[in-house]
């Protein structure tokens, strides 16, 4: 069995019911997500032994959360107790040419304030073939930021393999302040995931002529991209989805990948969305899979392609599809028929 180590900030998520607005909701929706979290329940419910390493406060809101990960069998043996708070994002589900709003109550969070003195990342590694990290946890803190570069270190120390969701949050961090970190981190990943913005404001990286921003996917222009990005930081593989907007409820979904010497772009899919929050985790959930279980480097994308497709049709941050539903999909069955 496959071990994986994800390291990030599990928060609890206020929902409004179906799509009303936060002004006319009198009730939220409870559940519990994170990028890494999110990701950790993906490889978990594929079969693969998952471990989250985090912090929340020691009281009954922290031990929900710890809970709600363990039910999808995600170990939480790392995730230590202590600390002020969880936090909490508030989202209101968009619909048509309405977008989805979230809204973060995060400050202060255990996670934030955590240190690496207070983990043992050499007993966390061993054993553990990949390690799993996003951009948001160093933009939290400082603190954050440290943490992320210790379990970077020891990752390689235990020659994991290291993969990162750029995923910038301009409500965290400056651009400046997300370069002057994300570029120091990069010398330990192998797998680069992130979009054409990732890859502007966290590492600085622009396209070339091509408007990769325009409705049609303008495919060179992720190429140029990519191709910098592999040079400066020599990563194994660049990845990035490709989303068409059509609307809040309707998307086009596909994903491109590099390894140097190819680019492969996978089927795209036409997606309704019932729930697109951890869309991305549940691809970088199903890229890991995909690369550590599956014969080469494009079943793994259209593996990742499917099962985020999938993600979609799923309200919750966390993707609960089997691996036979997304092979099911990516085997050309996309009809969505009762199964009986």
């Amino acid at each position: 069995m496959k071990k994986v180590i994800t390291l990030g900030e599990i928060m609890l998520r206020l929902s409004t019911p179906g799509f009303q607005r936060f002004t006319q909701s009198d009730s939220f929706d409870v559940t519990y997500g994170g990028g890494e979290a999110n990701v950790a329940v993906s490889l978990a419910n594929f079969g693969f032994d998952a471990s989250f390493v985090s912090k929340v406060p020691n009281n009954p809101i922290g031990q929900s959360a710890i809970n709600h990960l363990r039910r999808y069998g995600v170990d939480t043996s790392n995730v230590l107790r202590g600390g002020n708070r969880l936090g909490i994002y508030y989202l209101e589900t968009g619909a048509s040419m309405r977008a989805s709003t979230v809204v973060y109550d995060r400050a202060d969070a255990s996670i934030a304030k955590a240190t690496a003195e207070e983990f043992d990342f050499d007993a966390i590694f061993e054993g553990a073939d990949w390690f799993h990290f996003s951009g948001i946890t160093p933009a939290l803190s400082k603190e954050a930021a440290d943490l992320t570069l210790a379990a970077l270190k020891a990752a390689k120390k235990h020659k994991v393999t290291v993969s990162v969701d750029l995923n910038y949050r301009k409500k965290l961090w400056s651009e400046a302040e997300a370069k002057a970190c994300m570029t120091e981190l990069m010398q330990y990943v192998d797998v680069c995931i992130g979009n054409e913005e990732d890859a502007e404001k966290v590492l600085g990286f622009k396209p070339g002529s091509t408007d990769v921003t325009s409705g049609a996917l303008e495919l060179d222009g992720y190429k140029d991209i990519f191709k910098q990005m592999k040079e400066q930081f020599d990563f194994k593989y660049v990845v990035s989805t490709l989303r068409k907007s059509h609307s809040a409820s309707d998307n086009g979904w596909s994903a491109l990948i590099y390894d140097g010497n190819e680019f492969y772009h996978s089927k795209e899919y036409a997606i309704h969305i019932v729930d697109r929050v951890g869309g991305g985790d549940s691809f970088s959930g199903g890229l890991i899979y995909g690369l550590l279980a599956l014969d080469d480097f494009k079943s793994a994308l259209e593996f990742a392609v499917g099962a985020s497709a999938l993600k979609h049709t799923i309200p919750g941050d966390f993707n609960l599809v089997s691996i036979d539903e997304v092979m099911t999909l990516i085997e050309g069955d996309a009809s969505g028929r009762v199964q009986r």
